[in-house]
Parts: C-alpha cells; sequence; structure tokens
C-alpha cells in the first residue's frame, strides 16, 4: 500500500484543529503521515498537536524556526514527507473517510501524477465531524481534466483536495510567495508537462463564509493573483488581465455555493 503524506500547516487554529486531524486519522486508507508545522500559534494549537502526537505515532509535529506563513510552512513538512504520494489539507478543513484511498484509486487507474476532486463547503462555525458530516447540496465540481493553459485562465483545483504522486515528479515545495503558493505549485507542475485529472466526487469539506458572500479575503487575492501571473509565470499584461478575469469569475462563481 503506498504511503500518503498530508502535509498541514496551522496557526492559531485551535478552535478547528482537532475535527482536521481526526478526519486524516479516520481514513479507511490508513497507511499515512500527517505532517504538521505549528507557523508560532499562540491559542493553544502546538498543546494539541502535542497531544495527538502522543495518541498517534502517524501525527509528526514541528515548530517553525520562525513565522513564516502557509506556504513556508507547508514546505518544511514536505521537506520531511517519506510517502508516495503528497496530499494537502488545512486545518480548518475537512476530509471525508473515503477520501484518500478513493484519490490513490483513481489516480493509479488513470496514471496521473497530480489528482484533485470535487468537495463540499460548510459554514465557518460548522461543529461536527467528517463522519457525521451529512451532504448538503454545496458542491465545487471538478473538473476531469486540467492542463497549463486551462489553469492560466482559472485556479480549478480546491488545494485541501490536490495529491500528486512523488514517485513521478519527485519533491515539489511551493514558491516562496506570501500567498498563492498552492495554484503556483500547480502551474509549475503542469508546466513541465503533468496535466491534472479531477475526480467528479466530492470527498472533502471546506469551510468557508455563507453561501453567497465574497470575503475581503479572496477579493485581497487579486493583487496576489497578479503577482503571480507577471513574476512567477512572466505572462504578458494582456495574458495576465485575461487570466485575472476568470479567476475573479471563479471567486463570484465559488462564493454563490
Amino acid at each position: 500500500m503506498p504511503l500518503v503524506s498530508v502535509v498541514m500547516p496551522v496557526y492559531n487554529s485551535a478552535a478547528t484543529l482537532g475535527a482536521a486531524i481526526r478526519s486524516v486519522l479516520t481514513q479507511t486508507h490508513s497507511d499515512l503521515e500527517l505532517l504538521v508545522t505549528d507557523d508560532k500559534s499562540f491559542d493553544g494549537s502546538m498543546d494539541l498537536l502535542m497531544e495527538f502526537a502522543r495518541q498517534d505515532k502517524r501525527v509528526l509535529v514541528e515548530s517553525a524556526p520562525e513565522q513564516g506563513g502557509a506556504g513556508r510552512a507547508r514546505n518544511l513538512a514536505i521537506e520531511r514527507a517519506r510517502g508516495d504520494y503528497i496530499a494537502f489539507l488545512d486545518s480548518d478543513d475537512m476530509w471525508l473517510p473515503e477520501k484518500t484511498a478513493r484519490q490513490i484509486e483513481f489516480a493509479a487507474a488513470g496514471s496521473a501524477p497530480l489528482t484533485f476532486t470535487s468537495y463540499f463547503k460548510m459554514d465557518a462555525d460548522y461543529g461536527g465531524e467528517s463522519t457525521d458530516f451529512a451532504p448538503n447540496g454545496r458542491v465545487v465540481r471538478a473538473r476531469e481534466h486540467v492542463d497549463y493553459r486551462a489553469m492560466l485562465v482559472r485556479d480549478h483545483i480546491g488545494a485541501l483536495t490536490a495529491m500528486y504522486d512523488r514517485t513521478v515528479l519527485g519533491t515539489r515545495l511551493m514558491p516562496e510567495m506570501r500567498k498563492r503558493q498552492d495554484y503556483a505549485l500547480w502551474l509549475s507542475i503542469m508546466r513541465d508537462g503533468a496535466d491534472a485529472r479531477g475526480l467528479t466526487e466530492p470527498l472533502a469539506v471546506y469551510r468557508s463564509h455563507q453561501a453567497g458572500s465574497l470575503s475581503s479575503n479572496k477579493l485581497s487575492l487579486v493583487r496576489y493573483n497578479w503577482e503571480l501571473y507577471r513574476e512567477h509565470e512572466r505572462l504578458s499584461v494582456p495574458r495576465s488581465t485575461r487570466a485575472l478575469a476568470g479567476a475573479a469569475w471563479q471567486s463570484l462563481r465559488n462564493s454563490r455555493i
């Protein structure tokens, strides 16, 4: 059975951290390691992490040497990974129990080194566990196939569902950017010739604002997307403008789910 390395950055996430970790540890595919990097939390997150590590040897915790943001925290975890696959989950989201097993099967059947899935959205105040989550109709649907050109127009991959095959792609780190590091990683993998395959079954749960809202955090990503297109992908101004329009449309559409 392949080993899956699950990468989780943590910063002041004590309120949601337990549910996120339990959603990993209760996966039907149990051959995994949960690599957690705490980015200098001060709300008790680290104490909670150490308790999980004492209870389950698959939970491997480290503290970042200095606060560097989610991208750097993820990279510190990736550098410790031993798995055949690298998967990602933030500390306020959850996986459904069959997620890892279904995605490994899907990746193997399609010989796809980069895969992702559909996912549900839940309200920010959801207090339940992944094992008792009831499908709610709020689904962000995965596209079945995405290449580099399509990804430039819109980020089709929900980071909480992404998984790449380390035996094929090697160890791929996220670029050192303040935000949109995940998007930049998917683009770099595809730029090197690997398309992404999407599993249309929703297998994760994303914690969001109420349906119909578009948070200021989403709006702030406009600047980071522009920097990504211009500085990281070296796109022209016209191509960057088209890509930015696609990203804005995606945020608006997903906010209505």
